[in-house]
């Protein structure tokens, strides 16, 4: 965006001055629902020479006789780029994780995505199994993901239509956390006990760091 790109120019234009200085990038990881994702993805997409979008994801995880249903998405790119996504995934209500440079110096960085409750849970079962580890960064989304009853329970359509909002306006609160385990040996448990407790993990090893 021309905004973006202004931005940029500067930026560029003091690196051209100054040998020492380094244009930053980094890591960004918004969480929400599908409307505020398309958003963002549209964003990234008119920013395309400043920031690429990673993945997408489109998540459905049955709880009981209801699917619950958020999206998230991983954008890299230039910082000063990045962090205005910040304000305005926080504007429409979402969770937003920035993963700087910085982080990288710290052993097994992951991103953890999950409802609120599943969070708090698998984060007191690492305590609980005294894995080191520590938490960077924390978000969570203000705005509700949305809820469906799923395919399993047998009501007509329009019953079914017709209980949604009822659902909906109970919020589910998405949390996106960044953690940091100690312990190289420790990975594969964070990873087990967070994907059985159907939470998606990034683990930063699989992310290209390099242009």
């Amino acid at each position: 965006m021309i905004e973006d790109n202004i931005r940029v120019l500067r930026q560029a234009a003091i690196a051209t001055n100054d040998a020492s200085y380094k244009i930053d990038k980094s890591w960004c990881v918004i969480a929400g629902n599908d409307a505020l994702v398309d958003e963002m993805a549209y964003k990234a997409i008119l920013s395309n020479a400043n920031v690429k979008i990673l993945f997408r994801e489109h998540v459905i995880l049955k709880d009981g006789k209801l699917d619950k249903k958020f999206d998230f998405i991983m954008i890299y790119g230039n910082s000063i780029v990045i962090n205005d996504f910040k304000s305005a995934t926080k504007k429409s209500g979402g969770a937003y994780v920035s993963i700087p440079r910085k982080y990288l110096s710290e052993p097994n960085l992951m991103v953890l995505v999950a409802p609120d409750n599943a969070v708090k849970y698998v984060v007191s079962t690492f305590e609980k199994s005294r894995i080191p580890f520590k938490i960077l960064q924390e978000s969570q989304t203000t705005s509700f993901i949305d809820v469906d009853i799923n395919n399993e329970v047998k009501l007509p359509n329009f019953i079914k239509s017709a209980l949604k909002p009822f659902y909906n306006a109970n919020e589910v609160v998405l949390t996106t956390i960044v953690i940091s385990v100690e312990k190289d040996s420790d990975v594969g448990k964070v990873q087990s006990i967070a994907t059985s407790n159907k939470i998606f993990v990034i683990d930063f090893k699989d992310i290209v760091t390099e242009d």
